[in-house]
C-alpha cells in the first residue's frame, strides 16, 4: 500500500495515472452504467483505447496543446473518457453543470476562449449550441448521442462515435505523447457561485494528485486498500466529485458506477453496493428524515431499538466507549438492527465522505450510531478541493473536518480565517489578476472561512468569512450552523437566516414536504402550499419547530419570525448552487423586502 502511495508522487501528470492503472487492470470492469433494466460495463482496456481514439480525433479536427475544451455531461462513462482525451490531447477540460442557462453557458466560453464542446445529449445541445453561436471562439461541437445539430456560421458539428470509429487507438502512444508535467493545466473548475459570477479556477495535474495521494492514505491506512467499488451522482462538473468521484477512483483503480439520477439513488445504491460514497450534507438530511419515518411504520420494537441504538451512540461518540450496562444491548443491536440498516446502503460501505457544505454534527452522529462510518471533509475547488479530511485514527469528532491531507500545510490567520498552502493550491483564476491576488498571498490560500486548529490537529470550521451575521451590538453569529439545526426538525426542510446589522435574526423557511402532506390530512384541510402558507395554524405549526430549536441556541442565535417561502430551494430555480448550497443573494433579492418587514414590530 505504501508503494501505491509513492506511486501517486510520481505520476506527472493524470492521463499517466490513468493509462498507468488501464496497463494493470486490462479486461476487469472500470465504468458502469444501466442500460435496459442492467449495469453493463466498460473495461479499463475499452476505456483507454476510446481515450485514445478520441484523443487523436481531437487532434485531428485542429485542436492544440493548451486549448480549452468545454464539456456539458451528466455522469456517465462517456465524461470520464473525454475528460482524459482531453487532456491527453494536451488540451485543457472545462467541466460545465448541465443545468447551466445560456447565458451562464455564454459567461463561460467567452470567459475560457474555449475552442470546442463536448455535450451529451441533444436536449443539452440546444442551450449549447445557442451559447456557441453567440460566441466566436468555440468552432467545435461534438454530440455524445445522436442528435440533429443546425448547421451555423463556421462552427462544425461532430458525432462521436463517428469521430471514434475513423480512428485506430494506439494507446501505447498516446500514453508516450502525454508529456506534461504536474505543474500543467489540467482543467478549469467554474466556482459554482453563491454570489457573483462563477471565475474560472486553474487546477493543475499536481493539485489533483496531490488530493489523490491524500485520501489514498487515509483509505490505505484507516480502511485498507481493496476492490473499492464507487456510486457517482454529484455532478461531476463540480470539484468535489471530478476530483473525488472520478480521479480519486482511478487512483485506486476502483470501478465507478454512474447513478440514474436522485430519484433512483437508493435503489442504485443498493444495486452498486458501493464500498465508498462522496456525498453532501443535504442528502444525509434527507436520508436520515427517510429512515426516521420507515422505522416509525415499524411497530414498537424497531422503534426501541432504533431509541436505543442512538442513546448508545451518542454516550459511544462522547466518551470513546460503550458502558458497561449498554454492552448487551449493544451486541443485540450489532446483531439485528445495524445490518439492516447497513444494508439499505448495500451492505459494504467503509466510509461515506461528506463534503460541499458544513455537517451538523448531530447528522454525523445519527450515521455512527447505527453502525455507518461518516466522515466529513473540508475544502473548496481553490484546493483541488480537498483540504482536510476526518479519519478514525485520528479520533472522529463530528464537528472537526479532520486533520489536513498529507503534506499541506493549514494555519490560522490573526483575524480567524484558515489559510491553505501545498501542491493542492491552484495556480490563480483564469485571466482574473485581480481576484488571483485576493486569493493567493505569500504562497497561502486564503479559503475565507472562518475555524481553529484543535488539540489533535483537527481543523474546526465556524462558518465563512463572508456569510458571518454582524448584529447591530456587534456580535458575530454563524448562519449556516442555525440552519442545519432547524432543517434538523421533521417541520422543515430547508431554512435561511438574516439579522445582519439587525437587533435580531429572522428566518426564511420551507417546510418539508412530506410533513406538510401529513399535517393537511390531520388537520382536515386541502393540501394546497399556497393557501397552506396564509393559514395560521400552518404557520403556528412550523413556528413551533423554530421555537424548539430556539432552546438550543444562545439569545443572539435565536430565530425571533419567520416567513414562509414561496417555493422550495432548488438547483432549476438558482437558489441553490448544483453542490446544494443556498445562493444567499438570490434568496435575499426575492425575499428581502419580506424579511425586512418582520423587523416592523
Amino acid at each position: 500500500m505504501a508503494g501505491r502511495v509513492r506511486e501517486l508522487e510520481q505520476f506527472p501528470n493524470l492521463v499517466t495515472m490513468f493509462f498507468t492503472r488501464a496497463a494493470e487492470k486490462g479486461d476487469a470492469p472500470f465504468l458502469w452504467r444501466k442500460e435496459e433494466g442492467e449495469w453493463r460495463s466498460i473495461s479499463w482496456r475499452e476505456a483507454a483505447e476510446q481515450v485514445s481514439a478520441l484523443a487523436s480525433a481531437l487532434k485531428r479536427l485542429g485542436l492544440e496543446r493548451g486549448d480549452r475544451v468545454m464539456l456539458v455531461s451528466e455522469n456517465r462513462p462517456e465524461f470520464c473518457i473525454a475528460d482524459h482525451a482531453i487532456m491527453a490531447a494536451g488540451c485543457v477540460t472545462v467541466p460545465t453543470y448541465t443545468t447551466n442557462t445560456v447565458r451562464d453557458h455564454v459567461h463561460i466560453l467567452e470567459d475560457s476562449h474555449a475552442r470546442a464542446a463536448i455535450v451529451s445529449t441533444e436536449k443539452l445541445a440546444n442551450t449549447v449550441t445557442r451559447a456557441v453561436l453567440q460566441t466566436g471562439h468555440c468552432k467545435t461541437v461534438i454530440g455524445i448521442e445522436p442528435m440533429k445539430f443546425s448547421q451555423g456560421g463556421d462552427v462544425r458539428f461532430h458525432d462521436w462515435a463517428s469521430l471514434l470509429s475513423a480512428e485506430v487507438p494506439d494507446v501505447e502512444k498516446t500514453a508516450a505523447d502525454a508529456d506534461f508535467g504536474r505543474d500543467d493545466l489540467a482543467c478549469l473548475i467554474y466556482t459554482s457561485g453563491t454570489g457573483g459570477a462563477p471565475r474560472g479556477v486553474m487546477q493543475h495535474h499536481g493539485a489533483i494528485l496531490h488530493n489523490c495521494e491524500g485520501c489514498v492514505t487515509v483509505i490505505s491506512e484507516d480502511f485498507g486498500w481493496d476492490d473499492e467499488v464507487f456510486l457517482s451522482f454529484l455532478p461531476l462538473s463540480h470539484a468535489y466529485e471530478h476530483t473525488g468521484g472520478q480521479f480519486f477512483p482511478i487512483a485506486l483503480g476502483g470501478q465507478i458506477y454512474y447513478a440514474e439520477g436522485l430519484e433512483k439513488l437508493a435503489a442504485n445504491i443498493i444495486e452498486a453496493r458501493p464500498t465508498i460514497m462522496v456525498v453532501v450534507p443535504r442528502l444525509f438530511e434527507v436520508l436520515r428524515q427517510r429512515l426516521l419515518k420507515q422505522v416509525e411504520k415499524q411497530g414498537k420494537l424497531p422503534n426501541y431499538m432504533l431509541k436505543r441504538a442512538l442513546e448508545i451512540g451518542a454516550k459511544r461518540y462522547e466518551t470513546g466507549a460503550v458502558p458497561l450496562r449498554d454492552m448487551p444491548m449493544n451486541l443485540i443491536l450489532d446483531a439485528v438492527f445495524r445490518p439492516k440498516v447497513r444494508a439499505r446502503f448495500g451492505g459494504r460501505l467503509k466510509a461515506m465522505v461528506s463534503g460541499g457544505a458544513p455537517l451538523n454534527p448531530e447528522i454525523g452522529v445519527f450515521f455512527d450510531a447505527l453502525g455507518m462510518t461518516l466522515l466529513q471533509g473540508y475544502g473548496q475547488t481553490e484546493a483541488a478541493p480537498v483540504i482536510s479530511c476526518n479519519r478514525p485514527s485520528c479520533g472522529l469528532r463530528m464537528d472537526t473536518v479532520g486533520p489536513p491531507l498529507a503534506n499541506t500545510e493549514v494555519r490560522i490567520a490573526e483575524d480567524g480565517e484558515i489559510l491553505v498552502r501545498g501542491e493542492l493550491v491552484m495556480h490563480g483564476y483564469w485571466e482574473n489578476p485581480a481576484e488571483t491576488a485576493k486569493a493567493l498571498q505569500d504562497g497561502w490560500l486564503h479559503t475565507g472561512d472562518i475555524g481553529h486548529i484543535d488539540a489533535a490537529g483537527r481543523v474546526v470550521i465556524t462558518d465563512r468569512k463572508k456569510d458571518i451575521i454582524v448584529n447591530d451590538k456587534g456580535d458575530n453569529v454563524a448562519p449556516q450552523r442555525i440552519e442545519g439545526m432547524l432543517t434538523l426538525e421533521p417541520e422543515i426542510g430547508q431554512a435561511m437566516v438574516v439579522g445582519d446589522k439587525r437587533p435580531y435574526l429572522v428566518g426564511l423557511i420551507v417546510p418539508d414536504p412530506e410533513w406538510t402532506v401529513e399535517w393537511a390530512a390531520s388537520n382536515g384541510v386541502p393540501h394546497d402550499e399556497v393557501a397552506l402558507r396564509e393559514d395560521d395554524e400552518f404557520l403556528r405549526a412550523v413556528s413551533a419547530a423554530v421555537d424548539r430549536v430556539n432552546r438550543d441556541l444562545a439569545t443572539v442565535e435565536k430565530v425571533r419570525r419567520i416567513i414562509l417561502a414561496d417555493e422550495p430551494f432548488t438547483i432549476e430555480n438558482n437558489q441553490m448552487t448544483p453542490s446544494m448550497k443556498i445562493r444567499r443573494h438570490v434568496l435575499k433579492g426575492i425575499y428581502g423586502e419580506r424579511l425586512d418587514a418582520l423587523y416592523g414590530g
